[in-house]
């Protein structure tokens, strides 16, 4: 997969080279084309924003430079382009999932007011939020996405289950996870996840996932899809309220 990212602070995206990115990288599993949108200024000073017409507070981000900037990308490695916003439609797993199968995506980063109008109606497909909250850039939300976005990619990560059990990939939280030692202090390992019987393990994971959704995020709980099997724990635990 390819990724352009136009931005006028590439440098912010050089935690890239760390951790599982950095490894899909270097196994040509993905690519990062960073475009600097200031080297498009239109006058000596560098200036790409101004302020807005009308009047009003702050700057805003001018269309000519965003549209050169594009403008330097091979459309055949253009792909979808998304402006990330705090007005777009929030992002989730599922929309995370379906930009991880694009071959060419663009990620356009706005600053401060935000950027033209104009880029917006003509240049973008989609508008994409990572939440109700403002960032001082779009650089940040950005590399959450592209983080989300390169552990669906595989051969990013070591084990596929890794994304396939993720908290969101079912609809659902993920259940509890114990690692060594089995005691620390009075605090102990269920002794479930010891016994080495992998059905009564499977439907203990279920059901943390479900409690978990349940009292955590019972939005989820009618949006999911469940199987007959999650419904039936479903209604145990909500009958029994304990797991």
């Amino acid at each position: 997969m390819n990724i352009n990212i136009l931005t006028i602070f590439p440098e912010i995206f050089d935690v890239l080279n760390s951790g599982v990115i950095s490894k899909a990288i270097n196994k040509n599993i993905l690519s990062i084309n960073k475009i600097d949108i200031r080297k498009n200024a239109v006058n000596k000073h560098n200036h790409i924003d101004s302020k807005p017409y009308g009047g009003g507070e702050g700057m805003v981000m001018m269309i000519e430079p965003i549209v050169k900037s594009l403008n330097q990308i091979n459309n055949k490695k253009l792909g979808k382009v998304i402006y990330l916003s705090p007005q777009g439609k929030k992002l989730n797993q599922k929309k995370v999932i379906s930009l991880s199968k694009l071959k060419n995506l663009t990620i356009i980063c706005g600053r401060y007011e935000g950027i033209d109008q104009r880029i917006i109606d003509n240049y973008v497909d989609e508008e994409i939020s990572v939440g109700d909250f403002i960032l001082s850039g779009g650089e940040y939300a950005a590399i959450c996405l592209i983080d989300a976005i390169s552990r669906q990619i595989p051969g990013t990560l070591g084990n596929k289950d890794s994304y396939l059990n993720d908290t969101f990939s079912n609809g659902l939280l993920k259940g509890d996870v114990y690692t060594k030692p089995e005691e620390y202090q009075s605090f102990k390992v269920p002794k479930v996840l010891l016994s080495g019987n992998h059905k009564k393990i499977d439907d203990w994971r279920l059901k943390t996932s479900l409690f978990k959704t349940l009292i955590k995020r019972p939005d989820l709980i009618d949006k999911a899809k469940l199987t007959n099997k999650q419904k039936k724990l479903l209604e145990e635990l909500r009958s029994k309220a304990i797991l």
